[in-house]
């Protein structure tokens, strides 16, 4: 696939669950493990949407690597931003869950968090071709972590300023990623200035403002077209243009969350792109962008997976439909 017009920048790894429920990490039996990492999910998220993505990150020249730069192949996503690393491994994560299934990050099969190859990311070597084609930039903040992958994140935000892309920043907050947590929140705040739209949980919002106001980040950021606030079953806040607001979240049976804030994020951007970013002054059409990717991501958590579970663009409008009957 060329020219993608969304580019995901960051980790592409697999989640190792537990296959027993509400152990701790020492007393899992078994474990399955699934390809995941936020700007990953959101890159195949857009592509079964219809929206031509590409991703950019690094994965080892092991066999992870190998499975995962083919699933981005099967599904249709541009690969030509992937770097190989010769000897560092390919990131696995172990996620144990409670009875109730939430998941919680347990740190990582076999290695330490830094030697991992997606921290190894070089900025020299993003391909310039991919900025100059595409419309929108998706970055999370995990890769800020570590310094090379860390000059990475600030070359791409460079590159998506000199080419005129617009830059989504989803938070997605995962303490076990960093070697020291505490200088994390100041490396986040500093992206704000550069980046069009905000993508946070709840739980983010808290930490990183002290409020879940969409309205009062966007107020005080001055410098963002908008805010997304994501908060699970309860819905989601949005600050877009001028419209300010909430939308209640469908009410489904639940499988699985993961990912399901990444296919939110892949909702948000397929439907600005078909609607244009001007379209977020009218309120009305503003609903029904937000209201297509709580759809996506609401039929995301319905199977196992952050990636399989995935739905296509005719799946979404099916639910939509049926929804408003």
């Amino acid at each position: 696939m060329s020219n993608p017009r969304v580019l995901c920048l960051g980790e592409v790894l697999f989640d190792r669950l537990a296959n027993q429920l509400g152990r701790k990490l020492e007393e899992v039996e078994s474990w399955t493990a699934y390809p995941g990492g936020a700007p990953a999910n959101v890159a195949c998220a857009l592509v079964k949407l219809g929206t031509p993505s590409g991703f950019v990150g690094c994965v080892g020249e092991d066999a992870p690597g190998n499975e995962l730069v083919e699933l981005f192949e099967t599904v249709g996503v541009d690969t030509t931003g992937i770097q190989r690393h010769p000897t560092a491994p390919t990131r696995q994560v172990n996620v144990v869950r409670s009875l109730e299934g939430d998941r919680s990050f347990a740190g990582f099969k076999d290695f330490e968090t830094t030697e991992f190859a997606d921290t190894y990311l070089k900025a020299n070597k993003l391909p310039t071709e991919l900025f100059e084609a595409a419309d929108f930039l998706v970055l999370g903040t995990l890769e800020l972590a570590y310094p090379e992958s860390g000059q990475a994140i600030y070359r791409a935000l460079e590159l998506a300023e000199q080419y005129d892309v617009k830059i989504l920043l989803d938070i997605n907050w995962r303490p076990v990623f960093w070697t020291n947590p505490d200088i994390a929140p100041q490396k986040i705040q500093e992206l704000f200035k550069q980046v069009d739209f905000l993508k946070l949980s709840k739980e983010e919002a808290e930490w990183l403002f002290d409020t879940s106001d969409a309205g009062a980040i966007t107020y005080r950021l001055n410098s963002v077209e908008g805010v997304l606030i994501t908060d699970g079953e309860n819905g989601c806040a949005y600050c877009l243009g001028e419209n300010e607001g909430k939308l209640p979240a469908f009410s489904i049976p639940v499988v699985d969350t993961t990912g399901a804030g990444d296919s939110f994020v892949a909702g948000f951007i397929h439907q600005l792109l078909t609607h244009g970013i001007q379209s977020l002054n009218d309120k009305e059409t503003v609903r029904k962008i937000l209201n297509y990717a709580s759809a996506t991501g609401a039929l995301t958590t319905m199977k196992a997976g952050a990636i399989a579970a995935q739905p296509t663009a005719a799946e979404v409008e099916a639910f939509l439909a049926s929804q408003s009957i």
